[in-house]
């Protein structure tokens, strides 16, 4: 199977951010069930952490359009999803946000749409119209800008057997109320 286009070569930094962003996953999307359809790939080892030293917008892009066809090439009994972490593109969230647009179109072009989704993480992630410390922003903060590339046919089947799927962002913001600022730190400290 291809490796990144752009391989993170600091094994050791490269290990780090990989632990941290599963980290996350466990105990923040899985942990506080801010996605109900995780655990089950999570557990059945179908999620693949793909790292690129991509530093541009191109090189990210040429990133998603590979790992986009390798989801399409590959069994989802073996691989259902991808959390594309790039740690050095996109960091400002203000660049990022205009970013998706370019990553949309390219799942269009791709002839993708429909296929799969793309959902977008970062650590200054912040919806419309929040303050940036709003602790709603964090259902969508990770630790480094991550995209999430997802089959649309596993969303169809999760959201099928998932009662009231609609109702998950605002569970997640209660979730997220609930625990606070204190909370959230508190989940690291374990």
């Amino acid at each position: 199977m291809p490796q990144m286009l752009m391989p993170y070569t600091d094994v050791a930094a490269s290990d780090e951010i990989i632990a941290n962003t599963k980290l996350w996953l466990e105990r923040a999307v899985i942990g506080l069930n801010l996605c109900p359809f995780a655990k089950s790939v999570f557990v059945k080892k179908q999620v693949r952490y793909a790292l690129t030293a991509a530093t541009t917008a191109d090189e990210l892009l040429a990133e998603i359009e590979s790992e986009l066809n390798r989801l399409r090439d590959t069994d989802p009994a073996e691989l259902d999803t991808t959390l594309l972490i790039h740690p050095q593109a996109m960091t400002d969230f203000l660049d990022y946000h205009f970013f998706l647009a370019e990553v949309d179109a390219l799942n269009r072009n791709l002839g993708y749409d429909g296929v799969f989704q793309i959902a977008s993480l970062h650590p200054q992630y912040e919806f419309a119209g929040s303050e940036p410390d709003d602790i709603a922003n964090f259902t969508n903060r990770s630790p480094y800008p991550t995209l999430h590339l997802l089959r649309e046919s596993s969303i169809d089947r999760a959201v099928a057997a998932f009662p009231d799927a609609e109702s998950i962002f605002e569970r997640n913001i209660e979730t997220m109320e609930r625990i606070g600022h204190e909370g959230w730190k508190k989940l690291w400290l374990v």
